[in-house]
């Protein structure tokens, strides 16, 4: 096998050496976006095994798609840097892998409708995080027309008052479980403590990326993102702590430390009124906590659109579905709108 190389390096290359010339006098926009580890950045040459390889979306008119994906056809070489043009995975056939397709039916297949007709609050909340990313992240090689900038520029982060009240449901969901560790702990269950701390990990791991306008990808890259973030410095190492002890009063300890970081890179954000960044006894028991309600409150106070504020608090899709087969599919997950609007009174 040829040497490893990034998959958006080398998608940029094949665009540009062997793609672009083939449609030169066809109007078109390119890009390497869509799912794959490639496009997060996170692509070793373990990926090399699993559907990897030269792969570029051409987006063109509904028109000439035919025209387009024959010209790819037959003029595609066999290799490109030592990599086959064409290949196959699992039960994807042996084919190549330049995607010819109108804009409009990519976006409507991927998140399953257009975002470019309009977005209302219940389309943001629908919109699992990883497809956002999809979308804005990876790398745009031809856009005569700015149009892919604009999109990508669209969906590169949620409204004020949505991107708020999310942060208030992701406090909601560290409120609510901050003294269960502990009470577990308490009555001998280590295993059910361990679990429960490794849920706030993973919530205040959530909060970072909010607080920090960063979408969060799904379950097998979010640590691997979350080290790209300016509040790993800080938060990753009491976490990591958390997660290894076997025994509560460190990963309490740990815990604390992990929320009070969290807590005072809320406060510098200035996104809400200062609360303090101290913690109690969870109504006199033994269990030291950050009563993040106050956070929870102070986002509230802030959010002035109706749409949310009538809402029970419990978030965009990602933070109250955790099942794959409903954040990897829109056609799926685009029901949670009709959620929403029974939530509301």
């Amino acid at each position: 096998m040829p040497e490893f190389v990034p998959g958006l390096a080398l998608a940029r290359a094949f665009y540009a050496e062997t793609v672009a010339p083939l449609v030169a006098g066809v109007p078109h926009a390119a890009a390497r976006i869509g799912w794959g580890s490639e496009v997060l950045g996170f692509d070793t040459e373990r990926s090399t095994d699993h559907g990897w390889g030269p792969r570029v979306q051409l987006f063109v008119a509904p028109d000439v798609v035919d025209e387009v994906r024959g010209a790819l056809e037959h003029g595609l070489p066999d290799d490109f840097r030592g990599w086959p043009t064409r290949f196959g995975w699992d039960d994807v056939p042996v084919t190549h892998h330049v995607e010819i397709v109108e804009l409009r039916a990519w976006l409507e297949e991927l998140l399953g409708f257009d975002p470019r007709d309009g977005m209302e609050v219940d389309d943001w909340l629908a919109l699992p995080q990883q497809l956002l990313l999809e979308v804005t992240r990876g790398a745009v090689f031809h856009d005569p027309d700015g149009e892919l900038a604009r999109l990508r520029d669209t969906l590169a982060w949620y409204p004020h008052d949505v991107w708020l009240w999310l942060l208030a449901c992701q406090w909601t969901r560290v409120d609510q479980e901050e003294p269960f560790a502990g009470r577990a702990a308490e009555v001998g269950d280590e295993l059910g403590s361990a679990v429960l701390a490794a849920r706030q990990a993973r919530d205040l791991m959530r909060l970072c990326f909010l607080l920090e306008r960063e979408y969060a990808p799904y379950g097998k890259w979010l640590g691997t993102a979350f080290r790209s973030l300016d509040a790993f410095a800080d938060v990753g190492p009491p976490l990591s702590h958390a997660l290894a002890v076997a025994n509560y009063p460190e990963r309490e300890e740990a815990l604390v430390e992990a929320a009070l970081a969290v807590a005072r890179r809320h406060n510098a954000a200035g996104l809400t009124r200062e609360v303090p960044a101290d913690v109690d006894l969870f109504h006199g028991r033994p269990f030291r906590v950050l009563r993040s309600g106050r956070f929870v409150e102070a986002c509230l106070e802030r959010v002035q659109d109706a749409r949310l504020t009538s809402l029970p608090p419990i978030g965009g899709i990602d933070q109250w579905v955790d099942s794959t087969d409903v954040l990897s599919k829109p056609e799926v997950a685009r029901h949670a709108r009709a959620l929403y609007r029974a939530a509301r009174p």
